[in-house]
């Protein structure tokens, strides 16, 4: 697999504190790979040593297959865009001065394609509007207009949807997935919120302590909490040779419950108990999203 960014065991320590503990990533080009993990357990120190904004302990990392040693990463970050934390704007500016400014800091030869960035990000309206009168949404919209400045293929956004209404949320989606599916930006996205997520990322890594814990494609995490029917009767004994002479695949969780992975006929499989004297006491679907499988995998906590 052809990956944007690795890392290997990349270590950010603070005296005694390790931020980062022997970090080990893989970002596939033309992901949209979910970071998530609770406060404090190291997404946005990562963030910040593959931007150069730190150096790292220990470890190292390879962006574009350019190892983070190399005298020439430096040209490796040309490729990427970041918003980290919040974005650096001047409040005090439009819309279209802050790309020109961004434009002339870049050494870009001209700015004729400010008015496409700024349609991108919807902000083509904003006529003379200065940044600091702009709605939370649209500076996050701003900050990403101006981390797209340089023609990256490589996004890095620290939690873009922070603080936004529901508008500005589904705002937010809308344009992360048009610059991931329209123009094949890779997008390292970190989110605490977790239901957004799951309707964004096409890959997972979760991190705990400083530690990438697992990672996981969303195909294999939809595998992984998939729909099952749960059922309790007051028999399983009797429910499991049903279930068994159905062909059905199933999970016996006590003495009394049971989930059924495969679509069943409720009508037929409760007449077959009936003929084994077994009641059904309540049947129900259950999905376990992204939120209950990371709290499955990591525990509860405050999100970061």
């Amino acid at each position: 697999m052809d990956y944007v960014l690795t890392t290997d065991a990349l270590s950010k320590h603070y005296g005694h504190f390790k931020a980062l503990n022997e970090c080990t990533m893989h970002i596939p080009k033309g992901a949209i790979y979910g970071f998530v993990g609770k406060n404090g357990a190291g997404k946005t120190t990562l963030i910040r040593l593959i931007c150069g904004l730190q150096k790292a302990t220990a470890g190292s990392y390879r962006l574009y297959g350019m190892d983070s040693a190399d005298k020439e990463i430096a040209k490796a970050r040309r490729r990427m865009g970041a918003v980290v934390e919040t974005p650096s704007l001047y409040l005090d500016m439009t819309a279209e001065e802050n790309l020109k400014e961004q434009y002339r800091i870049l050494g870009l030869p001209s700015f004729e394609g400010i008015p496409e960035l700024l349609k991108l990000v919807g902000l083509e309206n904003t006529g003379k509007k200065k940044a600091k009168n702009f709605s939370l949404g649209m500076r996050q919209r701003l900050g990403i207009a101006i981390a797209l400045a340089g023609d990256p293929d490589f996004l890095v956004l620290d939690e873009p949807a922070n603080g936004l209404d529901p508008q500005g949320i589904i705002e937010m989606r809308e344009l992360i997935l048009e610059l991931n599916r329209k123009r094949q930006i890779t997008v390292l996205i970190s989110s605490h919120i977790l239901d957004e997520l799951s309707r964004l990322a096409t890959h997972y890594g979760f991190i705990d302590s400083g530690h990438i814990v697992k990672e996981i494609s969303a195909q294999e995490l939809d595998a992984a909490c998939r729909k099952c029917v749960r059922i309790e009767v007051s028999d399983t004994k009797a429910l499991s040779w049903v279930l068994d002479s159905m062909k059905v695949e199933y999970k016996i969780l006590s003495d009394t419950q049971a989930d059924i992975f495969d679509k069943i006929n409720i009508t037929e499989l409760t007449l077959a108990l009936a003929t084994e004297h077994c009641e059904v006491r309540s049947i129900d679907e259950r999905e376990e999203s992204l939120e209950s499988y990371y709290v499955n995998l990591i525990g509860g906590g405050e999100h970061e």
